[in-house]
């Protein structure tokens, strides 16, 4: 073919500059749109939340803080902080809550200097609170049998292990 013969390319820079001028925009838009989600998830405590954490709420990689977060919020559902969402009653295992919790622990034990700073602050808070929880809700608990509200038969339903009321042996 000769140069007559080959059809010739015809090279529109208006469309090309039209183009490049939308995909600064569109990269514009997705960077203010990050960043009003970072604002948005940052914690009422003025701390960015630990990576993984917004993204697996939005469907993104699940991060080792979700892992803590689900077993953490396990615990405070058997706890009786969280209703069952099926009967909107609060569930109380004592149990089943110090299982989770020890869960925690032996993570915090198992990843004892392989986690970021971040991560073993996270992970030492939400352990600190769960467990003082518990207590709370253990003294409770013992408060309950003490006055009669709860009886020893109920709180081994519940799968607490009560002491029996002491015995006058006079």
């Amino acid at each position: 073919m000769s140069d007559a013969d080959q059809p010739k390319i015809i090279i529109d820079d208006d469309w090309k500059a039209q183009a490049q001028a939308e995909k600064a925009k569109l990269t514009e838009q997705e960077h203010a749109k990050q960043e009003q989600q970072a604002k948005a998830a940052v914690s009422p405590t003025g701390e960015a939340p630990a990576p993984g954490g917004a993204d697996a709420a939005q469907g993104g990689p699940i991060g080792f803080t979700d892992l803590v977060q689900v077993l953490a919020s396990q615990a405070l559902m058997y706890m009786g902080a969280v209703p069952d969402p099926q009967t909107g009653k609060a569930m109380v295992s004592p149990p089943m809550a110090k299982a989770h919790i020890d869960m925690l622990g032996v993570i915090e034990d198992k990843t004892q200097g392989n986690l970021t700073e971040e991560e073993t602050k996270i992970l030492t808070g939400i352990l600190y609170e769960l467990r003082m929880q518990f207590v709370e809700l253990s003294k409770a608990i013992d408060q309950a049998i003490k006055e009669g509200k709860l009886t020893p038969a109920q709180a081994g339903e519940m799968g607490i292990s009560a002491s029996p009321p002491p015995t006058n042996l006079g």
